[in-house]
């Protein structure tokens, strides 16, 4: 039997607008041929590269969300697979928002291709729910985006949910008081995205028999929190369809506003995130000091002219200081790189905590792990990313790859990064599980040096001539001479050799195809001996990586 409601716990009327596969309606914005041909948006994940939105067009042919990369490119030959880009996607996302302006000030991005706000205000001047909804629609229609969809309901859990029912350019409304009914049939797996600790909570509770929200919610409050935690019983009001907190959350102190001003005004992105960056750390710092969290916040600036710009940003759980310089330098770029321009450069950026929760408890690493000092090094990062800009600060994570070349890939600091794919989690040391190798992959061990682009070479054979690689991969000779000018003596007479490994790369694609074969050679005799791995494509060999 569930615990009944405090009467603080009536849920706000919410409205919920979702833009589905928002990160393909990016690319295409960015790239517009690729209107009409399967896209597929992916991201890193638990398992490698997965796909995270694809096309109407690449679902057609079976390519799903959570799919690998390569069993995606299998499922449909003619796939074009761009890189998840969340700044590019909030940025597009703010002409949306603006749309909302006119209707209601209470806008809260939630995330690139998603916002909720209160209907109370809205649905009693505009006449109600459908005529809401249908407004709404229609403004987004008159953009092109035709696939929005919009749900109504008590709470934003549940409002988002109902707008995942909804079809095309329609809306779904649940009547007052029925979310507890609506949200009963749903799988426990909604879960995953709207708690931190969604994914094992979802596992757990399928293994103790509770499948349906309808089944979770009927256990008592108490009991899940003894059971479960804070998280679970945020993940239990979810089912209810209640409100996040058990309480109304407090407003903010007004002496946390933190604010900025620019001279000369800043014009540019980075100008404008550099400063971002000090008002977002220090915001962070004093709700630390008060024992105080930030779920959402508000980003406000102004203008040489006078115009004054306002956005509201929530997170799920506490805005951590990556994720509140993301949010932040997301708003700056849509502002600044909007459709039409300000009207002059901005002269003020304002930080105000909308909404703050009890901190978490923080527990220092027993064998010397220190989070404060993990928060120390963050904030010093940012800064000097602020400086050097977005992409100047970066930290190497080893991916899969055939070559060395594509398993190294470097992150912009700030930036998910999933470490379990080294290369002991490639062969399932972590996981428990297999992972078959990459076909053709170049075997160890690992070279010291690798270069991008290849150093340009020579790989001759016995008469000298160029070395070439059939259509089945096969040499014409064997590698008897190495020539490059950054090798110590210009090269020399191969006295080892491995390979060719031939590499077929997107043979599907007549304008992406690579076609390859790679050679592990030493060069040399005795102390002056030299490793390295050569290429040969089209027609050309290059010295790719070098061994100690």
């Amino acid at each position: 039997m569930s615990a009944s409601p405090n009467a603080h716990d009536t849920p706000t009327r919410t409205f919920a607008l979702w833009c589905p596969a928002w990160a393909v309606a990016t690319a295409r914005c960015i790239d517009p041929t690729l209107e009409g041909s399967p896209v597929a948006v992916v991201e890193r994940g638990k398992r490698g590269l997965v796909v995270r939105a694809a096309s109407t067009e690449a679902r057609a042919e079976g390519v799903t969300v959570g799919l690998r990369r390569r069993e995606a490119e299998s499922r449909c030959a003619g796939l074009v697979v761009v890189d998840a880009d969340p700044a590019a996607e909030a940025r597009t996302f703010e002409a949306i928002a603006r749309l909302m302006d006119p209707i209601t000030p209470g806008v809260v991005l939630e995330r690139p291709g998603v916002l909720t706000f209160p209907t109370r205000g809205p649905t009693r001047y505009f006449g109600g729910d459908d005529v809401l909804s249908t407004r709404v629609l229609e403004a987004v229609a008159a953009t092109g985006v035709t696939s929005a969809r919009v749900g109504v309901a008590d709470g934003s859990f549940a409002a988002r949910l109902a707008a995942r029912t909804a079809g095309p350019g329609a809306a779904r409304i649940v009547v007052p008081d029925g979310s507890p009914a609506f949200l009963a049939p749903w799988p426990v797996g909604v879960l995953s995205g709207a708690v931190l600790t969604g994914d094992d909570l979802v596992s757990l509770l399928a293994r103790l028999g509770l499948p349906t929200l309808g089944d979770f919610a009927a256990l008592p409050a108490p009991a899940v929190l003894a059971r479960f935690g804070t998280s679970g019983a945020h993940a239990h009001r979810l089912a209810l369809g209640l409100d996040e907190g058990a309480a109304p959350p407090a407003p903010p102190p007004p002496d946390l506003v933190e604010t900025c001003e620019l001279d000369p005004p800043a014009t540019r992105v980075d100008e404008a995130a550099f400063a971002a960056k000090g008002l977002a750390d220090r915001l962070l710092e004093r709700l630390e000091t008060l024992g105080l969290a930030c779920t959402q916040v508000v980003v406000a600036a102004e203008t040489e002219h006078g115009e004054h710009l306002t956005r509201c940003w929530r997170h799920e759980g506490a805005l951590t200081p990556a994720a509140l310089v993301a949010r932040v330098r997301w708003q700056l770029d849509g502002w600044l790189t909007q459709e039409g321009g300000l009207s002059g450069a901005l002269t003020l950026i304002r930080l105000s905590p909308d909404r703050v929760v009890p901190a978490a408890a923080r527990q220092l690493g027993f064998w010397g792990g220190d989070a404060a000092a993990h928060d120390r090094t963050d904030r010093a990062l940012a800064r000097l990313q602020g400086m050097l800009g977005h992409d100047g600060v970066v930290t190497a994570v080893v991916a899969g790859g055939r070559a060395p070349s594509e398993r190294v890939r470097w992150v912009p600091w700030g930036e998910p990064r999933d470490d379990r794919f080294a290369s002991g989690a490639e062969s399932g040391a972590e996981s428990g599980a297999e992972v078959p190798a990459w076909p053709g992959a170049i075997p160890g061990p690992a070279p010291a040096r690798v270069h991008t682009p290849a150093l340009p070479a020579e790989l001759l054979d016995a008469d000298g001539a160029p070395i070439a690689v059939s259509g089945r991969g096969e040499a014409s000779a064997a590698p008897a001479h190495l020539r490059c000018d950054a090798l110590p003596g210009g090269g020399g007479t191969v006295t080892a050799w491995a390979g060719p490994w031939a590499h077929d790369l997107r043979w599907w694609d007549r304008v992406a195809r690579r076609r390859r074969a790679l050679w592990q050679v030493v060069v040399g005799d005795g102390d002056a001996q030299i490793a390295c791995l050569v290429a040969v494509e089209g027609g050309r060999a290059g010295v790719e990586a070098v061994y100690d």
